[in-house]
């Protein structure tokens, strides 16, 4: 397959390349950084951001891609599903 972007430098404003499952957890991070989250299964999501706010969004709707750079989904206070990390 050709990719005729694969020598231009990524940035943060560039669109995800990669997608990875989140299980939410009080206790541990993420494996890595997103750039955004997409909710399958809409509620409400609880997160802490790279910057260490945390943050709850609440009644989020199915199919949400919402540009946030997360650092854990918390299990508590979390009643979205399906959620997948954006790198």
């Amino acid at each position: 397959m050709t990719d005729r972007f694969e020598n231009h430098a990524k940035g943060l404003n560039s669109p995800a390349s990669h997608a990875f499952p989140i299980i939410p957890h009080d206790a541990e991070p993420l494996i890595e950084s997103t750039r955004a989250l997409y909710v399958g299964g809409g509620g409400t999501l609880s997160v802490v951001l790279v910057s260490g706010a945390e943050v709850v969004f609440a009644n989020l709707g199915n199919g949400a891609l919402l540009p946030i750079r997360v650092a854990q989904v918390k299990s508590s206070g979390t009643t979205a599903t399906q959620l997948l990390g954006l790198v």
